[in-house]
């Protein structure tokens, strides 16, 4: 799955950000790349169609160290959130090596992160990965709404494998590199298991 680049003696891993539309993917993404050092960042990519966007940046995190001698470069992915832009979050998901699940903390957004979830399990078993043996967190987003469902039932509908979960509010940070050093940390041991 992991892309070596032995010129540049780097390890390229593909993170995707999953979840439903306006669950809080791209703000995460934005928070991470506004808050990640300049010489340690590629540029943010917007590809935006009439109906539908995807962002994409990679960094080089220099505390996270070498692997063999390799830097490990991230790739960080988010999906258009809609279902219905089903080709699309395929097609993003094709060699990825961990997932985020982003769940919007609402009440009545509770239906869409159960679509969206399943949506994501039969996207990646059509490609032949198993979101139970990837590197995987969960997200709970938006938790300074009053509407915000309590942690216990997110995780009850959302996590029943009991995957690392964060909350998170996405738009002040709180939460977003708690998140994402958890994944890459998944995704490192994979690598360093030669996985």
């Amino acid at each position: 799955m992991s892309f070596i680049n032995y010129s540049s003696r780097e390890i390229n891993c593909k993170l995707v950000y999953y979840g439903p539309g306006l669950c809080g993917k791209t703000t995460n993404l934005q928070y991470i790349y506004n808050k990640t050092k300049a010489d340690a960042k590629g540029k943010m990519i917007s590809l935006a169609t009439e109906t539908e966007r995807t962002l994409f940046f990679d960094f080089l995190p220099l505390s996270l160290g070498e692997i063999r001698g390799f830097r490990t470069r991230f790739h960080l992915y988010t999906v258009p959130g809609q279902v219905f832009y089903d080709a699309s979050r395929k097609l993003i998901l094709k060699g990825v090596d961990g997932v985020c699940f982003v769940a919007d903390s609402q009440m009545e957004r509770m239906e869409a992160n159960i679509e969206s979830l399943e949506n994501l399990r039969d996207n990646l078993t059509e490609q032949g990965y198993d979101l139970d043996k990837l590197p995987y967190v969960v997200q709970y987003n938006k938790r300074d709404l009053p509407s915000a469902v309590p942690v216990e039932e997110l995780s009850e509908a959302l996590n029943p494998t009991r995957v690392p979960e964060f909350d998170a509010i996405a738009t002040s940070g709180e939460g977003v590199f708690d998140t994402l050093k958890a994944l890459a940390k998944q995704v490192l041991t994979e690598l360093r298991k030669g996985g």
